[in-house]
């Protein structure tokens, strides 16, 4: 099932790899290079799941992750941080923000695409009509 992925990323050359990736698995992406672009186009687009790095300018990924849980419209969109913290505390701390998962940098290009996915069988039934 194709879906309508954000990526918010500050890094160009990480931003491109996923969107590239993503696009490759039949997916539409919509991309970010911070948070305060990332929560605009959240807002104004509606994706299907969110792809999300913690360490940004302006913004960082648990603020926008906060002001997008509060907005009725994403309480049950599915939101995946990507970062480079990778010590073993750090990923508790994201599960416990309420991030749906945690994935240390550089993503592995070749388990990527279906890790995210991994999360489409969620959208389906947060989303029925998604399945039309």
């Amino acid at each position: 099932m194709a879906a309508r992925i954000l990526v918010i990323e500050d890094n160009a050359a990480n931003l491109e790899l996923a969107r590239y990736l993503l696009e490759h698995g039949g997916h539409e992406v919509l991309t970010a290079s911070d948070g305060v672009e990332g929560l605009a186009v959240a807002q104004r687009e509606q994706p299907n799941l969110v792809i999300c790095d913690l360490q940004m300018p302006r913004m960082d990924g648990y603020e926008v992750l906060r002001r997008l849980r509060s907005d009725p419209a994403f309480a049950r969109t599915p939101i995946v941080a990507v970062t480079a913290f990778s010590m073993p505390d750090d990923q508790r701390k994201v599960l416990v923000a309420g991030f749906d998962a945690y994935f240390s940098k550089p993503i592995e290009p070749e388990n990527f695409v279906a890790l995210i996915e991994s999360f489409l069988p969620l959208l389906r039934l947060r989303h029925p009509a998604a399945d039309q």
